[in-house]
């Protein structure tokens, strides 16, 4: 009986956690660093909501490195949706590729499947956000243009 009782209680992954307070709202990235020297870079739009982030990467290349059908005068959007936990210096997501509408992304043009970026914060402020991406180390410069409260609700709503 013990046994049946204490199988029947589990955790509930369906159901948000607060998330970070001080990151709750709206940042965008503006531009990048030395962006006209680029080949190909990638403007932030991160917004935080509890403990999910929704992910709008919005990518310019002056190379084709991409499918003819893909590569839209080298200019495209992808989206992304998860979930991400603070620890110490690090913002650490775990998420999927989606479509604009936020559902999963499982095939099309660039990237499908897994979005785990790992993120060192470096500085934070009410309205200025700088994160340094751990696999290349290039920093993204977000300024919040909205806040957020935290309404802990059914994942994904």
């Amino acid at each position: 009986m013990l046994f049946l009782s204490m199988s029947s209680c589990h955790f509930n992954p369906d159901v948000q956690s607060e998330g970070a307070d001080y990151l709750q709202g709206l940042w965008i990235q503006d531009s990048v660093p030395m962006q006209h020297a680029l080949l190909q870079y990638t403007l932030h739009e991160l917004k935080f909501t509890c403990d999910s982030i929704y992910a709008t990467l919005r990518t310019r290349s002056k190379v084709k490195n991409v499918a003819d059908s893909c590569y839209n005068a080298g200019q495209w959007t992808e989206y992304a949706i998860g979930v991400y936990v603070v620890r110490g210096d690090s913002l650490l997501v775990d998420g999927l590729y989606t479509k604009p509408d936020w559902r999963r992304k499982t095939s099309g043009c660039h990237r499908t499947g897994q979005y785990l970026p790992r993120f060192k914060i470096v500085r934070y402020s009410a309205d200025f956000l700088v994160l340094e991406n751990r696999y290349d180390q290039r920093p993204i410069l977000l300024r919040k243009i909205a806040d957020m409260t935290c309404t802990p609700k059914k994942r994904w709503e």
